[in-house]
């Protein structure tokens, strides 16, 4: 394979990942793969929720196309392709898990505009609790959270999680 390909199927394989997590997370996540991931659009009451089996089955793919382009010979593209899976997937990571959920602690503020409208959009995301009425479905990329939550006003807010009750501080 030329030199020039194989970086060019990685860059498209991470690319093309998005697409592909957009769907996966709109049709199949908000669809029939809801038993799972209904956990991660409530309270986590540990460190790990069933949603989080996503990632090994996400995983799958690039671990066998990994090995067939090392160990069966299916070819260095399978190679390329498998890493720009685990690419997206360390992305993911780093952002939704890392970032946005805080699932380790860190004290990182975003300063980009990009990076305050993706946290934004996936905190929208977020307030609905229920399989359906959720809008932004991508990681990296998002509508502009004020059209978000215009969608949210339109659709009357269904699903949308009740404000928490925060205790008022007593005067002694």
């Amino acid at each position: 394979m030329s030199w020039i390909i194989g970086p060019l199927l990685f860059i498209a394989t991470v690319a093309g990942m998005e697409g592909f997590a957009y769907g996966a997370h709109r049709w199949l996540m908000h669809g029939p793969g809801w038993f799972l991931h209904k956990s991660h659009h409530r309270p986590r009451t540990g460190h790990w929720e069933l949603n989080d089996l996503y990632f090994v089955i996400f995983a799958a793919p690039s671990i066998t196309l990994l090995l067939g382009g090392v160990q069966w010979g299916w070819g260095d593209w399978t190679i390329w392709v498998g890493a720009g899976i685990a690419a997206y997937g360390a992305i993911y990571l780093g952002f939704h898990d890392v970032i946005v959920h805080k699932r380790f602690n860190h004290r990182y503020l975003p300063k980009s505009a990009y990076m305050k409208r993706i946290i934004q959009a996936h905190r929208l995301h977020h307030v609905v609790e229920t399989k359906g009425g959720t809008v932004s479905f991508g990681f990296l990329v998002a509508p502009s959270p004020e059209a978000l939550k215009a969608e949210l006003k339109r659709r009357g807010h269904a699903g949308v999680r009740a404000a928490t009750q925060q205790a008022t501080p007593v005067s002694p």
